[in-house]
């Protein structure tokens, strides 16, 4: 009857092993229909993640120009203006970290003379940059954008604790 019982268990205890392990080679492999979606959806959120990152040059812009405006309407920076800035140094180091920038300690870059110099400066890059976002794919790295992404970030900068 011993026998009886320990063969039963060790039956038991073969069969449980023998289902993990079926079970475990299973999960290694997802099957393709699954590998498709996944696909699929990394598709669609690289698509995404692109055409934000061109509604972001647009942004960028748009706020350049209306800070431009305004500063040569009243020859100095309002709070409004100084709100504006804040956004769009946001702005750009989300640009510059999309397409691929880390921080940049590089100061090579001459720095303009004055605020007048800063704001023909920021427009020249930010439509330098636009530029270089529509040209560029969702697969590819700008140099370009990213040295033009650095210079905006240093003029916003330069512009924001300016002292006058």
């Amino acid at each position: 009857m011993t026998k009886k019982i320990l063969i039963v268990i060790f039956s038991i205890l073969f069969s449980a092993t023998l289902c993990s392990a079926q079970r475990t080679e299973q999960k290694d492999e997802p099957s393709e229909g699954l590998k498709e979606t996944l696909a699929k959806w990394r598709i669609k959120a690289d698509k995404k993640e692109f055409e934000e990152l061109q509604k972001k040059g647009i942004e960028t812009e748009k706020l350049v120009e209306e800070l431009a405006t305004s500063f040569a309407e009243t020859k100095r920076l309002t709070n409004e203006d100084s709100e504006k800035l804040v956004k769009l140094e946001k702005l750009v180091k989300k640009i510059r970290s999309e397409v691929g920038a880390e921080n940049d300690d590089d100061d090579k870059e001459k720095l303009p003379k004055d605020l007048v110099d800063a704001f023909v400066s920021l427009q020249e890059n930010t439509s330098k940059l636009l530029k270089e976002l529509k040209k560029a794919t969702r697969h590819s790295i700008s140099a370009i954008a990213i040295e033009t992404s650095n210079s905006l970030l240093k003029i916003v900068k330069f512009i924001r604790f300016r002292k006058n």
